[in-house]
């Protein structure tokens, strides 16, 4: 069990890295694509029409000198999603990641999906605000769909790379 403990997590369970890897790229790319796309569709007064995309609306945030939203939004919803994904990447694909560094990343990535939950809140209490207005409609556009697309194949491979980690770990000891 030596031999396994000073070889990367990747070499380890080479039939388990290509669907994981390939899974987390996809993530990545649905997650680029789900901030520049729009999010949402706002009609007010059914006359009036605007799409709103996270990228647009950490841009408005800012020009309107939301610094406190702007933060939030930029910190929970696009810095630790984007780290989270890469950070997974790495166990796969950096060659010389042991084991135990391997269980250590992905305990931070763990402790890191605990924090993600918040944009989820964001997003949502933004939601309520733009309908609390009466006059407005909001649709939700593709944005949303790849935005939540890469939210769950990043879980799903979170979830199968933690197992693998763990077991791997428990093997080595």
């Amino acid at each position: 069990m030596t031999a396994a403990k000073n070889r990367p997590l990747g070499e380890i369970h080479r039939d388990e890295r290509l669907p994981i890897v390939a899974m987390l790229l996809l993530s990545l790319a649905l997650f680029l694509a789900g901030l520049f796309r729009p999010f949402t569709q706002v009609t007010k007064l059914w006359l009036f029409e605007n799409q709103v995309s996270v990228y647009n609306g950490l841009i408005t945030l800012f020009h309107q000198q939301e610094y406190f939203l702007f933060a939030i939004l930029l910190v929970f919803s696009v810095t630790f999603p984007f780290v989270k994904i890469t950070a997974l990447l790495v166990l796969w694909l950096k060659p010389g990641l042991e084991p135990q560094q391997a269980s250590r990343v992905h305990r931070f990535v763990a402790n890191l999906s605990k924090w993600s939950m918040l944009d989820v809140f964001v997003v949502a209490v933004l939601v309520v605000l733009i309908r609390a207005g009466g006059l407005a409609t909001i649709k939700a556009q593709d944005g949303l769909f790849l935005f939540c697309a890469s939210v769950v194949l990043t879980q799903i491979a979170s979830e199968w790379t933690g197992r693998i980690a763990r077991k791997t770990l428990q093997a080595s000891d």
